[in-house]
């Protein structure tokens, strides 16, 4: 009993596990990684942190000011990134358009006008900036109409139908088309007529407000990005759908031909009314059925939405599935072409993903709730072990944000930023107690938050390890074994 006594009496900071002859230092033996312990600059900032207190508004604040020079000086004082090209890749794509439309100096004059207007209020450019892929994607889409015939690639006509009997050994839109009823008319116009152009609006309302602060700026320019992309393949490699087979067997297609409604014409008939039927007869690419953009917007969308809300993954998998079946059903699409939209989508969602979205929580249910924000599927670098901080958000949109005060200066023209989320200076790190450990990226599903939380047990969190205070003034306990 005495002994036990003994055990319990040694020198805090130190453990008795056995009671042998001597004792034997372990701690250089097994010792907790480094990237586990917590600096000194951190410790310095959580007690700074402790004492100071977050802003709780400046994550979720939205701008509401028309100054204009407030944004011309951002722009002064910006030091620009590599990343910041896209903008002059967006410049060109803006330009380009503007020339190939029809002589109107005045309207296209004041469409940059209106554009630079837009760009410059804080009120507005919180919104259109992110969204400005989304609106060049669409002057471009709508002015390719007037590219010359001779500067146009040659239109192939056998590519799309051979590959289709190679990879899957039949035409699958002649398979599901060979037989049409009004009821799989109405089922197949649902997702291809009305959800393909309402989806994109639905979901970034959904994630602006239910998601993680920023992430509907990262999905806005993911979705334009993707789409630039698209109209581009169509025009370098136009392709015909397969309405043009049905219609002109595989005789060769030239420009000036006019676009088809195919399995849409059947709506129009069933509801009296022209919906269809001139805007895909005059259709800006009639030619462009690869890519196929219903496909890939189906699919951007599903992953974005599965990620902040993974427990509807079910039902977006089969809208997937729904309008992947309405595509082919109505004769616009080949399988082949419904591939080639997914794998752009998916490039564009996982390098989103992994460099800018932000990560959502799962105790959080709206934007509003968020104390801090981590961007990215990135552990720790090696500047941030070497001890220049955790969560560090440079321009690339990566690491931890914090809730900063009103005054700090937020950067609109940072890939993937926001005026919901700013960024932060270089080694600051989350603040309020529910902010993760560093290193150890908040769960994103009710499945990994256990073993998140499990592994943050066994961290220093602050000033807490295990959920006891203990004093972190040293690196590191000793591990005692006494004979």
């Amino acid at each position: 009993m005495q002994e036990f006594t003994a055990v319990l009496n040694q020198p805090k900071g130190k453990m008795l596990l056995f009671a042998w002859p001597g004792s034997l230092n372990l701690a250089k033996l097994n010792p907790i990684p480094h990237k586990y312990r917590p600096s000194r600059r951190l410790r310095n900032l959580q007690k700074i942190k402790s004492n100071t207190g977050p802003h709780l508004d400046s994550v979720t604040r939205l701008q509401t000011s028309f100054n204009a020079l407030e944004s011309l000086k951002t722009l002064r004082e910006r030091k620009w990134q590599v990343y910041d090209l896209q903008y002059v890749l967006l410049f060109g794509y803006i330009i380009f358009s503007l020339c190939i439309l029809p002589p109107g100096s005045l309207i296209k004059t004041g469409a940059l006008v209106s554009m630079a207007v837009l760009l410059l209020m804080p009120i507005t450019q919180q919104f259109f900036l992110p969204s400005l892929p989304i609106w060049t994607y669409l002057l471009y889409f709508f002015s390719s109409r007037f590219i010359a015939p001779e500067y146009r690639p040659h239109i192939w006509v056998k590519v799309l139908p051979a590959l289709e009997n190679v990879l899957y050994g039949a035409n699958l839109s002649n398979i599901l088309s060979a037989h049409v009823h009004p009821i799989l008319d109405i089922l197949a116009w649902l997702p291809y007529g009305i959800g393909h152009f309402a989806a994109p609006a639905i979901c970034s309302a959904v994630l602006f407000l239910f998601a993680a602060p920023g992430t509907t700026p990262v999905f806005a320019r993911a979705f334009g990005y993707m789409c630039m992309l698209g109209v581009t393949i169509q025009l370098i490699f136009p392709c015909t759908p397969p309405w043009y087979e049905k219609a002109h067997g595989l005789e060769p297609a030239h420009y000036g031909m006019e676009g088809s409604p195919a399995g849409l014409a059947r709506i129009d008939e069933l509801f009296g009314a022209d919906m269809y039927t001139t805007s895909f007869t005059t259709a800006p690419v009639p030619f462009g059925a690869f890519p196929s953009l219903h496909a890939g917007n189906a699919v951007v969308e599903a992953l974005f939405m599965q990620y902040c809300f993974p427990r509807f993954r079910t039902f977006f998998i089969l809208y997937v599935g729904w309008i992947w079946w309405a595509t082919m059903y109505l004769n616009h699409h080949y399988a082949i072409d419904l591939v080639g939209g997914a794998l752009i989508a998916a490039v564009a969602y996982y390098i989103s993903r992994v460099r800018w979205l932000p990560r959502p929580q799962v105790d959080k249910s709206t934007r509003w709730e968020y104390e801090y924000v981590e961007f990215g599927d990135r552990t720790k670098t090696g500047d941030e072990e070497n001890g220049y901080g955790y969560g560090n958000t440079n321009a690339y949109g990566l690491g931890l944000l914090e809730r900063r005060g009103i005054d700090g200066d937020s950067d609109e023209w940072t890939l993937g930023s926001s005026s919901s989320f700013e960024s932060m200076s270089r080694g600051e790190t989350v603040s309020g107690s529910s902010a993760s450990s560093p290193g150890i990226l908040s769960p994103t599903t009710p499945d990994d938050e256990f073993r998140h939380h499990s592994i943050i047990g066994l961290m220093p969190q602050g000033d807490v390890w295990n959920g006891e205070r203990v004093a972190l003034e040293s690196e590191l306990s000793e591990v005692v074994v006494v004979r």
